[in-house]
């Protein structure tokens, strides 16, 4: 009994867990920095957002240009310079030239992946009770239930974001890869993995600590 009970504990565990992978939240992963940069940090900045539709992409520049502005960042999203279209690269040496940016955020939507997860199979005990004619009695019965391992397939959102300094003919000097799995919907996405680049440009110093 104590054999049986453990697999269906185990099992509910298996299922929590699952169901618990489902509404993560996102993370940055492959995060780098360029141990060369040092301080002053950046205090103005260009925001692209690499989108064709221009309402996301309006979306994205004005939520990351917010934050930044809550850490002393003079910024611009490229969309008040460039409405029609994301700026190519000759675009952005120009206009950062004449604007005198010393930085440059860049972010970008990269295609989707799916993770196959396994979630093993367990077995439950099922109690109940029938008549007994030989004994004239009811009686207790166990039974064992086995419920099948399954594999369940799980969409990841994937981003990337990179940051560039101006000085010394420009140069990246952090960038880091956001993934949500199974996100709903954008407007969730979003404020979860600027938030985490905001902490990290902190931590290394990029920009200023929150004012």
């Amino acid at each position: 009994m104590k054999k049986n009970r453990s697999f269906a504990i185990g099992g509910v565990l298996c299922c929590f867990l699952v169901l618990m992978a489902g509404c993560a939240s996102s993370e940055l992963v492959d995060i780098w920095s360029d141990s060369s940069f040092q301080p002053p940090s950046l205090n103005k900045m260009l925001v692209i957002s690499v989108i064709k539709n221009s309402v996301q992409r309006r979306m994205w520049e004005d939520a990351f240009s917010a934050e930044l502005a809550k850490h002393g960042v003079a910024v611009t999203p490229s969309y008040r310079l460039f409405p029609d279209a994301v700026p190519d690269t000759n675009q952005i040496t120009q206009i950062v030239g004449s604007n005198n940016f010393d930085g440059v955020l860049v972010t970008r939507r990269l295609p989707s992946e799916t993770n196959a997860q396994y979630t093993q199979g367990y077995v439950t005990t099922e109690q109940g009770m029938r008549y007994d004619r030989r004994r004239e009695r009811f009686v207790t019965y166990y039974r064992d239930i086995d419920h099948a391992g399954y594999v369940d397939s799980q969409k990841v959102d994937i981003r990337t974001i990179d940051v560039w300094a101006t000085r010394n003919e420009g140069q990246m000097i952090w960038s880091a890869t956001s993934k949500t799995p199974e996100p709903n919907s954008v407007q969730e996405v979003r404020p979860e993995i600027i938030k985490l680049v905001m902490s990290e440009l902190t931590k290394q110093r990029i920009i200023a600590s929150e004012r």
